[in-house]
């Protein structure tokens, strides 16, 4: 059997497991569809690979999975023989800013030189657009208030990782996105906290030095390691090198699967309205995001950047301060849900940029017209 045929027959299994959970569902038995539910998430996640237009959503469909497995079967995400998996979820995110640390080098932010005007504006973007787009958001709603400071939390993260991967697709500027990322994340332990206060103030108390603290073991001493490890034992230790990336997507499927399991309840009484509010949050940051960058006059390439990266949050960070705050199950719902549709969204998006609008330079071409200005 070719792979194109494997996949194929993956997808159709995949389609006849929906339609059974639909026709369980219509019945009456929706509790009992979880298992078709699943098989039909994964199944047509792996199914994705073999399609090179779908491969990009391989990842997103698989924390789909995920969530609905957490959610059929949250006692298998809590706590085992007495040690709750929450404890793991600072240590999970603290391998994956390791991950990012052992990426970056010093030549990630020589662009910040060449050209500052578009980094500056992207970062601007990510901490002004997204934590007043969350507050906004969770003030017209009417949920609990540790939930609604939740939405203001994942509005004040900074850019994903997987903003330089969408903007690749997107013939976007990779290395504005690589640099736009690491100074937002350096940032998050002194920006995080005092927007937190400012923004969130009025829906709970928040402790602005505890906050820090966390964020800083969190970002700080991970990264720094791992910008050790890539400058002085870079490919000599290979299989460190090349296990990183999948353990980095492990840990965020499995801190996914912990949030998604400890809020069951309050997902299942609020999910659908906060999905959409998570959804508006992102949509508008990628419209606010690029319209920002034309505002200041900058190349087609850096404003399908700024977009990405000020719609793209870091969920798996939020994710670990919700936990120093010890509220998993309220202040970061919103960051478990928003990880599927972050994916999916930015995903479209950097398809839709890649296949049906005009090519723009290339992001040496841009880079290099930027530094030309600077110098006239």
């Amino acid at each position: 059997m070719s792979k194109t045929i494997f996949f194929k027959v993956l997808a159709g299994i995949s389609v006849l497991s929906l339609f059974i959970a639909l026709f369980m569902a219509y019945h009456g038995n929706i509790a009992a569809a979880g298992p078709f539910v699943i098989s039909f998430l994964l199944l047509l996640a792996i199914s994705f690979r073999g399609f090179t237009l779908l491969k990009g959503l391989t990842f997103t469909t698989t924390i789909l999975s995920v969530v609905a497995t957490a959610l059929y079967y949250p006692q298998y995400f809590k706590e085992y023989n007495g040690f709750e998996f929450a404890a793991l979820i600072t240590p999970l995110i603290q391998v994956i800013m390791f991950g990012m640390g052992c990426s970056m080098g010093v030549k990630d932010f020589i662009a910040l030189a060449k050209s500052p005007k578009a980094v500056i504006v992207g970062v601007f973007s990510q901490y002004t657009i997204m934590p007043l787009l969350g507050f906004a958001l969770a003030s017209f709603t009417d949920f609990p208030p540790e939930i609604s400071a939740g939405i203001i939390l994942l509005g004040c993260a900074p850019t994903s990782v997987t903003a330089s991967v969408m903007c690749y697709l997107a013939k976007a500027n990779v290395v504005l996105a690589i640099t736009i990322t690491s100074i937002t994340t350096l940032l998050a332990p002194f920006l995080i906290p005092f927007l937190m206060k400012l923004l969130a103030g009025g829906f709970i108390e928040i402790n602005v030095i505890e906050m820090m603290w966390g964020i800083i073991k969190m970002v700080f001493i991970p990264i720094g390691a791992g910008l050790l490890f890539n400058k002085f034992l870079s490919g000599k230790a290979k299989w460190l090198d090349d296990s990183m990336p999948l353990v980095s997507m492990i840990g965020v499927a499995f801190i996914v699967a912990i949030i998604m399991a400890a809020g069951r309840d309050s997902i299942l009484n609020i999910g659908v309205e906060l999905i959409i509010v998570v959804l508006l949050m992102i949509l508008f940051g990628f419209f606010f995001g690029y319209w920002a960058a034309r505002l200041f006059k900058l190349s087609e390439s850096d404003c399908r950047t700024i977009s990405i990266t000020t719609g793209t949050q870091n969920a798996g960070l939020v994710s670990g301060i919700a936990k120093v705050m010890g509220k998993i199950a309220t202040v970061g719902l919103a960051t478990a849900i928003c990880g599927p549709i972050m994916g999916f969204t930015s995903s479209i998006l950097a398809s839709y940029w890649n296949s049906n609008l005009p090519k723009i330079e290339s992001n040496e071409e841009s880079v290099e017209k930027n530094t030309s200005a600077m110098r006239v």
